[in-house]
């Protein structure tokens, strides 16, 4: 799909691509596809999914990848930027009949180079437990499929487990498996654990260990993507009704919502400190939520399709925590304050909420990438302008962009009238909005939407934002992309009065201008640093490692391209011999009489 502007460049699919920290380069001798390389009718297949692992190898070697393709489970050793791949050679390979893997994940706390752990979930709803350096089969659960029939839509290992395991499905359900259990001859019977707004926890009701021994039910529709918080003590879910759902894992507590500005989410991760989650879907937008603060910071617009995957670097996110500047926090009393506040607040919030209070750091970039249907790759920037727009007076001076903030009447009730302020100064005022506060949400009771003035003049200066002040352009350019969630969401009202009560609290209409989901002029809208088409096919994949990141798409390719500085090339290794020879004819010329 061509780029605005049009043009046949606009349509070549690029092998390099420039950030400001270098070149990234698509290395071709390190794609990694069927042994044939021969391109995969994706009609009617599963997306190409893939999964890494390090066995702590004494050769070097200790990365190894895994891929589906179609019917197909390709199990490889990883050389990444140094070495070409061996397609000819597969550590193990599988053919699956009357199904195909959709998912799979290695445990990392058990690998070894001897044995590894790998779950694969299949499209009729079975999940295999296997081998692949034994080439062995352990057990396969849900195997007659009284559990779940719908396919499986993601597959994780619990944080630190070396038995536990989590499964999502299609049908909006997950269950928590023990890999020492087996499954019942007979459909399982459950009992509710604990329920809340729009999804409920189960045990499983037995006399002797079976699985599964949870059963979560999430939302409406499919639950297609879930992602465990760094420290392994929450769990984002996307799903396809819209709504990113944050749990506490242990209690099964729900956090926090977000919904995604129309049709559904089908792509979620967290930041490397846990501070933020991005998700992405149908709206063709990449969403930022704050966890502590339960409410959505920022907007990316860059694809024109469906986003499919998004990721966080962490070689390139830099955070660093410490005594802030005094610009940023006023006088000696307000830093004591708050240092007493967290203190007090240490004794009722988790480990992880703890990282995520109000001791904002004194310097937070934020690289995060995704991947979607359109076959572009878009990397996005997020900086402290973004996510602290509280700056003070001396650094606010300088911005020039200024936002008429405007809220449709008739948005929970609330008028709102349109301000101006000129060029170079401040806002008189920072209202703040308490009527946008969701009261059928605990969690984000009190949070609040800063007027849209003072943010754009907090974040002008920035070349990766933007601010569209007017949400008929934004909508006509979705409609314009043929994006299937405008059309989904167009015919919403239609689908909420089909659905169940507990939907029709939850009505898109109702939650737009909320802390659920802010009008697009009501948070800032991120411009991608880098958006470029490299594939022919929709993009599956997208993974981050300390040289590279690795891409998939639809046809079944796996290709890295290498961080800047990291590519070995071929002609690097010519020169080094060519100077190595030239050095010992130069010896053997000096030896002769």
């Amino acid at each position: 799909m061509a780029a605005e502007g049009g043009g046949k460049e606009a349509n070549d699919v690029k092998s390099q691509f420039s950030t400001r920290e270098g070149v990234y380069r698509l290395l071709t001798h390190s794609e990694y596809s069927r042994p044939n390389r021969m391109p995969f009718n994706s009609q009617g297949s599963n997306p190409v999914k893939v999964s890494f692992v390090n066995v702590n190898d004494q050769s070097g070697n200790g990365e190894r990848i895994c891929f589906n393709v179609g019917r197909e489970l390709y199990f490889y050793i990883y050389k990444g930027v140094r070495k070409a791949a061996d397609l000819s050679k597969p550590i193990d390979k599988r053919i699956y009949k009357g199904t195909q893997p959709t998912c799979h994940d290695f445990n990392a706390l058990t690998a070894t180079a001897e044995s590894v752990s790998l779950l694969v979930g299949f499209s009729a709803g079975q999940v295999q437990l296997i081998d692949p350096i034994k080439k062995e089969t352990s057990k396969l659960f849900n195997e007659e499929r009284l559990i779940d029939k719908s396919r499986v839509t993601c597959v994780r290992w619990v944080p630190d487990s070396e038995s536990l395991f989590l499964v999502a499905h299609s049908s909006g359900s997950m269950y928590l498996y023990n890999a020492e259990n087996t499954c019942g001859t007979t459909a399982p019977h459950y009992q509710l654990l604990k329920q809340g707004e729009n999804y409920a926890v189960h045990t499983c009701k037995s006399k002797s260990a079976r699985n599964p021994l949870l059963r979560w039910t999430v939302g409406e529709g499919a639950l297609n993507e879930f992602a465990f918080s760094p420290d392994g003590k929450f769990l984002a879910c996307a799903s396809q009704d819209g709504f990113l759902r944050v749990f506490g894992f242990d209690a099964a507590e729900l956090h926090g919502t977000m919904k995604s500005y129309f049709g559904g989410l089908l792509c979620v991760c967290w930041s490397p400190d846990g501070r933020y989650i991005v998700a992405g879907g149908e709206d063709d937008l990449v969403t930022v939520w704050s966890f502590q603060d339960c409410k959505v910071v920022a907007r990316g617009h860059g694809h024109k399709s469906w986003v499919s995957v998004v990721a966080f670097d962490h070689c390139t996110t830099s955070v660093e925590d410490g005594d802030p500047a005094a610009e940023f926090r006023g006088s000696e009393e307000d830093v004591n304050e708050e240092e007493e506040g967290r203190k007090r607040a240490s004794s009722t919030h988790s480990q992880l909420s703890q990282r995520n209070s109000t001791d904002h750091p004194v310097s937070a970039t934020y690289r995060f990438g995704s991947v979607g249907q359109d076959t572009h790759l878009c990397l996005w920037d997020l900086t402290e302008d973004v996510l602290f727009p509280h700056l003070p007076l001396s650094r606010t001076r300088t911005h020039t962009n200024v936002m008429k903030s405007t809220s449709p009447a008739g948005d929970n009730g609330s008028n709102s009238t349109s301000t101006e302020n000129p060029a170079n100064s401040l806002p008189d005022s920072l209202p703040r909005s308490n009527s946008l506060s969701n009261s059928s949400n605990p969690s984000t009771k009190g949070s609040s939407i800063m007027d849209g003035s003072f943010i754009a003049s907090s974040v002008s200066r920035f070349a990766t934002l933007s601010f569209d002040s007017r949400r008929e352009r934004h909508d006509k350019e979705h409609k314009r992309n043929h994006s299937v969630g405008y059309i989904g969401a167009k015919s919403g009202d239609k689908l909420n009065h089909s659905g169940s009560t507990r939907t029709a609290k939850t009505q898109p209409a109702k939650m737009l201008g909320t802390t659920l989901c802010p009008h697009m002029e009501e948070v800032p809208l991120l411009e991608p640093l880098v958006c470029k088409k490299i594939a022919h096919e929709r993009l599956t994949v997208l993974i981050f490692l300390e040289d590279c990141l690795v891409t998939a798409c639809q046809e079944g390719f796996v290709c890295t391209w290498a961080r800047p500085g990291k590519m070995v090339s071929a002609s690097v290794h010519s020169l080094r011999l060519f100077c190595f020879c030239f050095d010992i004819k130069t010896f053997l010329k000096m030896g002769r009489p």
